[in-house]
């Protein structure tokens, strides 16, 4: 793992939620996306050596909506920043890791995700981030 490049939030309505974080914090957003694959409305924010990654639903068939009713709103992920993601998820197998999937799929920013089964990973649910860099 290269760095934790976000901690992401899942939380009911992100226009709701920025202002605490931009006018309360301080913080910045630096950008909103919808990400189809995920079924999320996505809000980043710049806090300084890390980003905050503000997950909105997009419908109730999201697996943050899933999330939200199952926990309420929080922290959902911390996701690491990594380089070819395909062999990363690879050697993890191979050390036994359970992934919710077999291939990357498309993330915010462009990046390419893949999430490891929080039973593999002491109830955390950790994204691998792999933004070609």
């Amino acid at each position: 793992m290269k760095k934790v490049d976000h901690i992401g939030i899942a939380v009911k309505k992100i226009e709701s939620a920025l202002s605490y974080y931009i006018e309360t914090l301080g913080l910045t957003c630096i950008g909103i996306e919808e990400v189809e694959s995920q079924k999320v409305k996505v809000a980043f924010l710049d806090a300084g050596n890390i980003k905050f990654e503000l997950l909105e639903p997009m419908d109730e068939t999201s697996p943050v909506a899933k999330f939200i009713e199952k926990r309420g709103e929080g922290i959902h992920h911390i996701a690491f920043g990594v380089t070819d993601i395909r062999s990363r998820m690879a050697e993890l197998e191979e050390k036994g890791v359970l992934l919710l999937q077999d291939e990357p799929k498309n993330g915010a920013g462009g990046a390419e995700v893949a999430f490891l089964h929080p039973k593999s990973s002491y109830g955390v649910l950790y994204e691998l981030c792999d933004k070609g860099e």
